[in-house]
């Protein structure tokens, strides 16, 4: 059954039901706001806590106790009056804060007082050779088979990268009987050096014992090969082998299956095509969006909250969708917001779910092989477009990503950029001598998501359009 929106404006509209979403609406819900939540998934939770509602695994540590936080989550918007549409693909927002959303094939336009974006996380491409190979997946991917459907590997499994998710993944799987033959740590060397003046901060936050349990926990049971360098997969149509470089020898092993991470960063796309100013952030090595304090962009009435605004962790999500929920209610109904937490009392929160965020930023900082390829190294998978195809556009004239879409159509396949885009940044901004923000990123416009042209037509039309369209 399809649900429309019940109204056709709403004071606050939240995009995204992950920790920062979740978050948001019940905060604007429950102080009286009239308070619409759009997500894409058929449930809430987001990624981190995806399947929250639906998951099979029963055992609460199996996923961790970090995972089960989002269950509360739940309960505070099912207890708030925030009307919830799942399986609602947001498509365009634009200046005037007009949200158009597909639902069950069809499209709905409603308009908000104040948006707030929390559309999370994307995991980093991660292009080597081989990479598109049937096989090969993103870690991010397998736990998502993992929370919702209780799949782990079975076949001989090879995890390679880096980042808090890779060992949290390998320990989930390992909680519930699936295999793993090796860990490739791709972390370089000289990021413990870099991060060791952060190390105090990371010391005395939540994520240092919780990380260095985890890690013993995989470590006693699964083989680990620390400073890999010069990865690929190979096979005839489907993944047989992964090679490596560690230590100065290569090493070939065969494999099933291997499991790609390293990071995550911002999903920028629909904050780009409402116009929000970006800059390339040169820690997380991506692109974020300006902000203040709030979490306010640079188009009015626009907040961004979670990791969509800068790679933060469920937990400082969390407070950050407060943030922005409690900064709509002081602009839209300020003698409510007095009766809520004091937003000093929230930044304090954020500041401590943030604690040890840069020591993490700096160790797990990707390496530069494996964020810029070369040769025929595919870097747009949607086009089959290689690293090479790109250096020689830039050799003829492509002097940044918008350029390079007529060249070789990167970025206008159905992932609009989302897996090309930040290597294509780096790859053209290395080939051109200039920093990735003089680069830039493709220029995003509505519709972000793909949508029918069927869906468009369809489209409620005024009598002005109609007239528009006669005239011309």
């Amino acid at each position: 059954m399809t649900v429309a929106p019940k109204r056709e404006a709403y004071d606050v509209v939240v995009i995204g039901a992950g920790p920062a979403g979740l978050a948001a609406a019940a905060t604007s819900a429950e102080a009286g706001l009239s308070t619409l939540l759009l997500d894409e998934n058929i449930g809430p939770g987001g990624q981190v806590f995806r399947a929250i509602s639906s998951t099979p695994v029963t055992d609460r540590n199996q996923l961790g106790a970090d995972y089960w936080v989002g269950a509360d989550l739940v309960q505070s918007l099912r207890a708030s009056n925030a009307e919830v549409i799942h399986r609602a693909t947001v498509w365009s927002l634009d200046r005037n804060l007009e949200i158009a959303v597909s639902i069950g094939g069809a499209s709905a336009f409603v308009k908000a007082k104040r948006v707030i974006l929390a559309t999370g996380a994307l995991e980093r491409p991660f292009p080597i050779p081989g990479w598109t190979l049937p096989g090969v997946m993103t870690a991010g991917a397998a736990q998502t088979m993992l929370k919702s459907s209780a799949l782990v590997p079975d076949g001989r499994t090879v995890i390679a990268g880096q980042g808090p998710l890779l060992w949290l993944l390998a320990a989930q799987i390992l909680r519930l009987g699936g295999r793993i033959d090796r860990i490739l740590d791709t972390t370089e060397r000289g990021n413990y050096f870099a991060a060791l003046p952060h190390a105090f901060a990371f010391l005395t936050s939540p994520y240092f014992t919780k990380g260095l349990s985890m890690m013993r926990e995989v470590k006693a049971k699964v083989q680990v090969v620390s400073g890999v360098t010069e990865l690929s997969a190979s096979g005839d149509g489907q993944l047989a082998n992964v090679s490596y470089v560690a230590g100065g020898k290569r090493e070939t092993i065969p494999a099933d299956l291997l499991l790609l991470h390293q990071g995550v960063v911002p999903n920028i796309n629909l904050a780009m095509s409402a116009g929000i100013e970006h800059r390339w952030d040169d820690l997380q090595l991506c692109w974020s969006p300006v902000l203040d304090a709030s979490g306010n962009s640079s188009v009015a009435g626009i907040a961004i909250a979670g990791d969509g605004a800068g790679i933060g962790g469920a937990n400082a999500a969390v407070v950050r969708g407060r943030i922005a929920a409690r900064a709509a209610l002081e602009a839209l109904a300020p003698a409510v917001a007095t009766k809520l937490a004091p937003m000093a009392t929230l930044r304090a929160d954020l500041a401590k779910a943030e604690r040890g965020r840069v020591f993490l930023d700096t160790l797990f900082r990707p390496a530069r092989q494996f964020r810029i390829p070369t040769g025929d190294t595919i870097v747009c998978r949607c086009e089959e477009v290689t690293a090479k195809d790109i250096l020689d556009a830039v050799a003829i004239g492509a002097t940044g990503p918008n350029q390079l879409k007529a060249y070789r159509r990167t970025g206008m396949g159905p992932c609009q950029g989302r897996l090309c885009g930040l290597t294509v940044t780096e790859l053209m901004a290395q080939a051109r001598g200039k920093t990735a923000q003089e680069i830039g990123y493709y220029r995003l416009r509505a519709p972000v998501k793909p949508i029918t042209l069927a869906e468009l037509a369809a489209v409620p039309k005024s009598e002005a359009d109609v007239k528009a369209v006669v005239r011309g």
